[in-house]
């Protein structure tokens, strides 16, 4: 009897511990960033050079050039906006010059364009530009961007505290600010913060970073040229599977518009970021924004992808191409991706080389495939339908670092005598026991 009891009481701990664990993750899916984040962030365009007219100017533009009509909501304030000194009952203060109208005029100005306001912080003693951080002032910090009227938090990485001091790891530091906005959002009975962890992908935050916010940063911080884009697509490509819905694989801010990205580098670099469910936060100068790189901004055919309210899964690799399958290459990452999404079948497929090639793959090659189906096919840059795929596909002369996005749709049996048995040979077989040729 005494065993029974001790057995009872353990599975009863375990019950308990397990439910809690349910219990945060249900919180989380509060309808707050169910789908990925789109808006604008200040960092790439500006880094510290920012008052609340650069910012006020963003959000306008915003606007005016048709971005908020096609998703893009939020305006985000990144580091480098307080004083460096906390005010003596303990608040971090705006800089009085920068931002002399305040932060409440600025995020009303904001709300009034019909968008919502973020704003940056640090998990350490200072932010990156040392300034004030949170560490030991996330509940202050939490309610007074709340008061402020801030709707998104991005929390940075840096000024680390003692070990013997903090005594936690990454987990730990960034379950503090979790906990503080939960527990404001309780007491407030407003909407918690969208809380965007901005750690690097240190400790594989898409093992645990779902638990408390609604993105995550996987990588180092993005430049401006095509081998960092391939670098990070490379890097999500082993982790694309964390991506679903209030929960999100941050590839970090666009660099569409900056450095010496061509169009079709632009191009792939927008597409992959969409695809993969990461956050889009535009980070250039709107106010010399050519038309073409508002155009890539604009595509909504695959903003529709990254906003499908039905599937909220990533776009994956099912062959990686020039590499061998699941082999890591920072200037060659995965080259054929499919995923699903509410009106079809979503390929991408990038072409990584430094010249045109074509990019041909069977079409039960992705695990979303009907075997023995025919498939429309929409171009989602070109906008145009594009006939039916039977069996195979072939993506002809994509320029060098370009990009195929494509969506197939289901249209019927495929015509008789299509090919092979089978599509895929291996193991291919007849009833009758007759394996089929090639199998």
């Amino acid at each position: 009897m005494g065993s029974f009891a001790l057995l009872a009481a353990t599975l009863l701990s375990a019950w308990t511990l397990f439910s809690k664990e349910l219990q945060v993750a249900q919180a989380l899916d509060n309808g707050v960033a169910k789908l990925p984040v789109l808006g604008y962030n200040t960092w790439n365009a500006y880094h510290c050079d920012i008052n609340e007219t650069v910012v006020l100017q963003a959000a306008k533009l915003m606007v005016s050039l048709g971005l908020s009509d096609v998703g893009y909501k939020h305006v985000n304030i990144d580091d480098c906006y307080a004083e460096k000194n906390r005010s003596a009952s303990g608040d971090i203060v705006a800089d009085k010059e920068r931002f002399a109208s305040g932060m409440n005029h600025l995020t009303k100005q904001i709300h009034d364009l019909g968008l919502k306001a973020g704003i940056y912080s640090d998990s350490g003693w200072f932010t990156c530009q040392l300034y004030p951080g949170s560490y030991q002032n996330e509940a202050r910090d939490a309610k007074l961007f709340q008061d402020w009227g801030f709707d998104y938090l991005k929390f940075d990485n840096c000024a680390v505290p003692y070990d013997h001091i903090i005594r936690e790891g990454i987990v730990g530091k960034y379950k503090r600010m979790a906990d503080a906005i939960q527990e404001l959002s309780k007491k407030s009975g407003k909407p918690p913060l969208i809380f965007s962890l901005c750690e690097w992908g240190e400790e594989q935050p898409w093992l645990w970073a779902r638990r408390y916010g609604q993105s995550w940063r996987t990588t180092g911080d993005i430049s401006p040229n095509w081998g960092s884009i391939a670098n990070i697509i490379n890097q999500n490509s082993f982790i694309a599977w964390a991506s679903d819905f209030h929960g999100h694989n941050d590839m970090d801010i666009l660099e569409i518009g900056n450095g010496d990205l061509t169009h079709e580098e632009a191009k792939t670099h927008f597409t992959a970021w969409a695809l993969m469910k990461s956050p889009l936060l535009i980070g250039t100068d709107l106010s010399t924004i050519s038309d073409d790189d508002l155009a890539i901004l604009k595509n909504e055919e695959i903003l529709a992808i990254s906003q499908d309210p039905v599937v909220g899964t990533s776009v994956t690799p099912f062959r990686w191409g020039i590499n061998p399958d699941w082999v890591s290459n920072s200037t060659h990452p995965a080259q054929y991706w499919s995923g699903e999404s509410q009106n079809g079948t979503v390929f991408m497929l990038i072409n990584t080389l430094d010249e045109p090639a074509d990019l041909f793959f069977s079409l039960t090659e992705s695990p979303w495939i009907r075997a023995g189906r025919q498939y429309s096919v929409r171009d989602l840059w070109t906008h145009t339908d594009n006939g039916t795929a039977v069996r195979n596909f072939t993506a002809h002369a994509v320029p060098p670092h370009g990009v195929v996005a494509l969506l197939l749709k289901d249209a019927g049996d495929e015509p008789p005598n299509a090919g092979p048995p089978c599509a895929r040979a291996e193991w291919c077989i007849d009833r009758n026991g007759t394996l089929a040729p090639g199998a």
